[in-house]
């Protein structure tokens, strides 16, 4: 196990000094191509960061309006009705806009009913079982300059019913 953890410190140094050996054993100009490389990497994160920051500040502008409260009060009973208590309908509707905020939701759940309980439980899982539909569509669709998405986002919202439901079901069983 010592050897393990002894080689697991120096396995990105390795990779690293491999890679440019590599481009230098193919007379590869390596720096030239880590320059260009970053420079695209630039134009990239210059061109979806007014997206990022849209989609950041409609989540703050929800959470700090009480929309998501009036939404899951809202949406409470039906919630019930299909075991997703009412707390978590906030969480579900931030996670597939973004991740950070859905964190601070889960952090601000464990706090209230504590991490262990049936509701931190799903909000752990859901978090795990779910993914930031609008955030990945719009910046990997930006990148890629993708206009027609088709069935992308249908199919991402089937796959996060899918793991809301399969949160709810594997917290049941785990109490």
């Amino acid at each position: 196990m010592g050897f393990i953890v002894y080689l697991s410190n120096f396995m990105i140094p390795l990779l690293f000094f491999y890679v440019i050996a590599t481009g230098v054993a193919g007379k590869v100009p390596v720096y030239d191509v880590f320059v260009r490389g970053a420079k695209e990497g630039m134009k990239t994160v210059a061109g979806i960061l007014p997206t990022l920051v849209g989609l950041m500040v409609a989540v703050g502008m929800l959470r700090a309006s009480g929309f998501l409260d009036f939404l899951a009060q809202a949406l409470s009973g039906p919630c019930e009705w299909l075991g997703l208590p009412a707390p978590l309908v906030p969480l579900t509707i931030v996670r597939m806009f973004s991740s950070s905020a859905a964190t601070g939701l889960v952090l601000d759940l464990f706090r209230q009913f504590g991490p262990d309980s049936h509701i931190g439980l799903i909000a752990g899982l859901l978090v795990s079982c779910t993914e930031t539909i609008f955030y990945t569509m719009s910046v990997y669709f930006m990148t890629a300059k993708v206009k027609k998405t088709r069935y992308t986002l249908a199919g991402a919202m089937v796959a996060t019913l899918a793991g809301v439901i399969a949160s709810v079901v594997i917290a049941g069983m785990i109490q």
